[in-house]
């Protein structure tokens, strides 16, 4: 018996965002079939070394000289520069080149902004925006019943949609994504305070320049440090719904 056709159109929908979210998934270093530990497994998704000097070092550039120089376009202008950098390596290594210049793009919206209106905190705009997008997709996709997280685990481990049927699962699946909605939230919780804070202070007062510093450093803070825990997380609850899905884990050295 087929199914109405409004659910085959769901179904047809979840397939294809599923697969793209596994695939996207095993890309960062997410594989079920791979013998890992799972704080390999962390490691690989947070992109190495590489990927956590990508994600600190224009940020913490950004945050010591705009607070130590007091200079909004020499702080941009060496954010932007160390981005270029890492896409120029990135090119070298013949990383694809939508990752090469995803974070290049994001970084020089975000400074053009800045200068734009002159206001130093206006470079975390494109953050908030961020945020404010991932938070709701998960939400809405908790909500209404087909979790991200689970339609991503479910093409990772290969069994598609079937976790839907499987009660459990779609509630481990349901509160993982809630949480990662929730981390989302949190940061906007956090931050948007202090940004409006800022945005009421004298441009380049001593007000505004530490309560922008006080946002890039709560950026940083509020950034690997709370994704990571909740990527361990997230992995050890699918692998223990799955423990058929790969290999199983080593024992520490």
């Amino acid at each position: 018996m087929s199914r109405p056709e409004g659910e085959e159109e769901s179904g047809a929908a979840s397939d294809i965002l599923g697969a793209a979210l596994g695939a996207a998934a095993r890309k960062a270093g997410l594989d079920p079939a791979a013998e890992a530990t799972t704080g390999h497994v962390v490691w690989r998704a947070m992109g190495g070394w590489r990927g956590v000097l990508e994600s600190v070092l224009p940020s913490l550039a950004f945050l010591v000289i705009y607070t130590v120089a007091q200079h909004l376009l020499l702080a941009l202008a060496i954010s932007v520069g160390l981005a270029v950098v890492f896409t120029v390596v990135r090119l070298a290594a013949k990383s694809p080149p939508s990752a090469a210049l995803g974070g290049l793009i994001a970084t020089g919206a975000a400074a053009a902004l800045a200068l734009w209106t002159g206001r130093a905190q206006d470079n975390f705009v494109l953050g908030f925006v961020t945020n404010g997008a991932y938070g709701t997709v998960l939400l809405v996709s908790a909500v209404i019943g087909w979790p991200l997280i689970g339609l991503a685990a479910g093409f990772l481990m290969g069994e598609r949609t079937e976790w839907r049927t499987d009660r459990r699962k779609r509630r481990v699946y349901f509160w993982l994504s809630i949480a990662w909605a929730a981390l989302f939230a949190l940061r906007l919780a956090v931050q948007l305070p202090l940004y409006f804070a800022a945005g009421g202070a004298v441009p380049g007062s001593p007000d505004e320049v530490a309560l922008t510093g006080a946002l890039a450093a709560t950026k940083l803070v509020m950034g690997i440090p709370l994704f990571a825990p909740l990527v361990a997380v997230t992995w050890l609850a699918v692998r223990a719904l799955n423990p058929r899905g790969g290999g199983s884990e080593r024992p520490p050295e």
